[in-house]
């Protein structure tokens, strides 16, 4: 990321394979200008929130965020839930993009205010595929509302 510059991307993921998957598909399809990598919940909520944490130039939010659930410190769930909760990051799109098939996890998601909610492909096309949509889609087709 390039200090100064607005993040579009925050990826919440804290296996290292698939961050590096993510920001491959990404990189491939000229999508990943300016990502940040949060690898637990508590690092994506303090990125968010903390500007503190984040240097003297706290964000004005990323254009995107794709969270995976299964997260150290605090779950995925749970950093939804204060995205969602909070005016400031309300608008901020939420892709889940998570192994988990449950559709108990699902339906939490988008009860919680999730925007999407993509199951990871285990093949690497298809990853790289699928990543290379979600970013097609959310930042250069979707019109979100005015920051």
């Amino acid at each position: 990321m390039n200090i100064g510059q607005p993040v579009e991307i925050l990826l919440v993921e804290d296996n290292p394979d698939d961050v590096i998957l993510t920001l491959h598909a990404l990189r491939a399809h000229h999508l990943s200008n300016q990502v940040q990598v949060a690898r637990d919940g508590e690092e994506a909520l303090a990125f968010l929130f903390d500007p503190e944490k984040n240097g003297p130039h706290a964000p004005s939010g990323p254009r995107l965020i794709l969270l995976d659930l299964k997260l150290p410190k605090l779950n995925g769930l749970e950093v939804l839930r204060q995205i969602k909760a909070d005016p400031r990051t309300r608008s901020i799109p939420v892709v889940v993009l998570t192994a988990s098939r449950e559709d108990r996890d699902i339906e939490v998601c988008y009860a919680l205010g999730a925007n999407s909610y993509i199951v990871k492909p285990v093949d690497f096309e298809q990853f790289t595929r699928t990543v290379h949509t979600l970013g097609l889609y959310w930042l250069l087709l979707n019109q979100g509302p005015e920051s």
